[in-house]
């Protein structure tokens, strides 16, 4: 683990003990689970005991703690009173059908379609889908007594969400292991890449196109997994009180700032790939680069990869040695590939001047570098 992980994690035991506390943090949904079952567990206990007619059907009252565990703290509120807000409107559906004089299979069929309909209304967010499961249990379980149905139903759901949400604000997600993982593998993903090229262009002249777009496409998951680590975490912190204690408000900015710029450097290495796909292949008369440059060009991926390996230390919100350390060596690694950079711009100049070529697409390709030497910078 790096001087920076060391600096804004909690004090870990050792041993088994900290193997086990690793693998705890880096996987969010064992806690999940764990809150979760507790917050069944409590829903159902509340439910049994509830007056009636709630005390009739328990089983409900687990299924709003379950919806508001399994999310941030900010989004199981939002997603509570989106499922209950589906749970009424299906309901509403339900008992105003069933005042229809339609035979069964075809009240059903209205329900289920008029359910459907509501699914995709923007007020129910992602919980859309309970105003289908809300209208089918009213209309086949609530016939009967449909008022104390649908205000058990509904009130035991509330009841079950607001027990998961008190849960939630006690012990609140903050998945920053995971996102640092991701962000880890990433980075790692890209530098591999852009060192590949760079040794390709060295040793195998032109690119393969079919071998550097799969190269290109088996990135993409990469990308994606972090963006959307770092997004969860992001929402995570967000009224979430584990952030103000123990450095992780700092390990949060940091892996703000680090998304950003990996990201940039993402798009950055995709569109040189692509850009050399296109014009630096075999079968192509006016190369992007040809053998006069691809050396120079090499040498500055080398250098973007290195600035890559060490800019994921360099955001460390805090005074440390280590972090300063850090700060200086990924800053150094920024100013090298800033100083390779302006080398190929030369190089590249002096080839315009004595040759036939334009040098476009190598022009194009400098401004890309540029630009991910910007993101690692800021």
């Amino acid at each position: 683990m790096s001087d920076f992980r060391q600096s804004l994690t909690p004090a870990r035991p050792s041993g088994v003990l900290s193997a086990v506390y690793r693998a705890w943090l880096s996987h969010p949904r064992w806690s999940l689970a764990v809150k979760g079952a507790v917050a069944a567990s409590l829903a159902w206990s509340v439910g049994l005991v509830a007056p009636a007619p709630f005390a009739e059907y328990p089983y409900y009252a687990p299924l709003g703690a379950v919806l508001a565990t399994t999310s941030t703290v900010v989004r199981s509120v939002r997603d509570s009173l989106q499922s209950v807000a589906a749970v009424l409107v299906g309901a509403i559906i339900a008992r105003a059908v069933a005042l229809l004089p339609l035979p069964g299979p075809l009240e059903l069929t209205v329900v289920v379609g008029l359910a459907l309909l509501c699914v995709g209304w923007r007020i129910f967010g992602e919980m859309g889908s309970w105003a289908v499961m809300s209208a089918i249990f009213v209309l086949i379980l609530g016939s009967g007594d449909g008022a104390d149905y649908i205000g058990s139903y509904a009130g035991l759901i509330v009841v079950g969400a607001a027990i998961g949400i008190g849960i939630n604000l006690l012990l609140p997600p903050l998945p920053l292991t995971p996102s640092e993982l991701a962000l880890g593998r990433l980075r790692d993903g890209l530098a591999e890449q852009v060192e590949s090229l760079a040794g390709w262009l060295e040793n195998e002249g032109p690119l393969a196109p079919d071998e550097w777009e799969r190269r290109r496409q088996q990135l993409v998951p990469t990308v994606e997994r972090a963006r959307t680590a770092v997004a969860q975490t992001r929402e995570a912190s967000r009224a979430n009180v584990r952030v103000r204690y123990k450095g992780n408000q700092h390990w949060v900015d940091s892996q703000t700032r680090r998304a950003g710029a990996l990201g940039v450097s993402a798009d950055v290495v995709d569109e040189i790939v692509r850009l050399l796909v296109e014009w630096e292949r075999e079968g192509r008369d006016d190369v992007a680069l040809g053998q006069q440059l691809r050396p120079e060009f090499a040498s500055t991926l080398r250098a973007l990869a290195e600035a890559l390996r060490t800019a994921v230390t360099r955001d460390a919100g805090n005074d440390t040695d280590a972090a300063k350390e850090a700060a200086k060596e990924a800053a150094e690694a920024v100013d090298r590939l800033d100083e390779s950079i302006e080398g190929l711009r030369q190089v590249v100049r002096t080839a315009q001047r004595s040759s036939e070529y334009d040098y476009f697409v190598a022009g194009a390709l400098i401004v890309k570098l540029a630009r991910g030497a910007d993101a690692l910078r800021a």
